[in-house]
């Protein structure tokens, strides 16, 4: 009898159609990409610069875990922090981390006021595992403090990168930092032509050092030395409006940008 055999073709047809809207819905509805959210924070944390005395030791330290905890971002970066403080945020928050030691003359400056804290220099915590990372002197300096970039790619290649540059107290200090945002351009030019870059750091300048391949937002809005830290992102990420949030403990606000993958500005 010829109705089995008709039961059976629409049954194909059925999963056959099943299969094709799938195929449809995929299409118009991809997986996002990786989360762009990046978290900014310098914290004063040496025990050696004029700032430090507003810190309240360890009260910084409390602060910004508690920031990291409530933006919950896939990236923090961190300037002017400790190994042994950052290791502690990444412990409280769950975050993988890498750090980089910032030398002066010649040598890792240990943190004081308390001791015991590690070496003095620059934090990337993530949420996602590390699968590398890369940290290197600025060919120019102006003083004893060897200012450095720190990147490092998750293993959802992710490359998030930070560095504090020079301040511009002087004309020395202004080419220091003007030569140390091209060097950082054309780092950061490198990571974005190998895969989704970040950025964040306290760049001591209101101009950006973003490749032309990257959105720059920064903390024009902050309370405290208004301006001076960015976030950048690949233009394959949403280009977000950034959000400052005033810190108590420390001479910088906190800086935030958020976005997922798609058009960017």
């Amino acid at each position: 009898m010829p109705r089995p055999r008709l039961l059976v073709a629409i049954a194909a047809s059925a999963v056959a159609g099943v299969g094709l809207v799938s195929a449809v819905s995929a299409s118009v509805t991809p997986a996002p990409g990786p989360p762009s959210m990046v978290l900014q924070m310098n914290l004063c944390l040496s025990g050696k610069a004029g700032c430090y005395a507003r810190t309240a030791y360890p009260s910084v330290v409390d602060e910004a875990s508690a920031e990291v905890q409530r933006r919950d971002p896939a990236t923090v970066t961190l300037n002017e922090t400790c190994s042994g403080d950052a290791a502690e945020i990444a412990r409280r928050t769950g975050y993988q981390l890498r750090f980089a030691a910032v030398h002066t003359w010649g040598a890792p400056l240990p943190c004081v006021d308390p001791g015991g804290r590690g070496d003095f220099g620059l934090a990337v915590l993530t949420k996602d595992d590390i699968r590398e990372s890369r940290n290197e002197a600025f060919a120019v300096h102006a003083d004893e403090e060897e200012r450095r970039w720190l990147c490092a790619t998750t293993i959802r290649d992710l490359t998030v990168c930070t560095a504090h540059l020079s301040t511009r107290g002087s004309t020395a200090q202004r080419a220091a930092n003007d030569a140390e945002c091209h060097e950082l351009r054309d780092v950061l030019a490198r990571y974005q032509d190998a895969g989704t870059t970040v950025f964040g750091g306290d760049v001591n300048r209101q101009d950006p050092c973003a490749p032309a391949t990257m959105w720059a937002r920064q903390d024009s809005a902050a309370t405290q030395a208004a301006g001076v830290q960015h976030i950048y992102g690949s233009r394959t990420l949403e280009s977000p409006d950034p959000e400052v949030e005033v810190a108590t403990y420390t001479d910088h606000d906190f800086l935030y940008a958020g976005g997922r993958s798609g058009s960017a500005s």
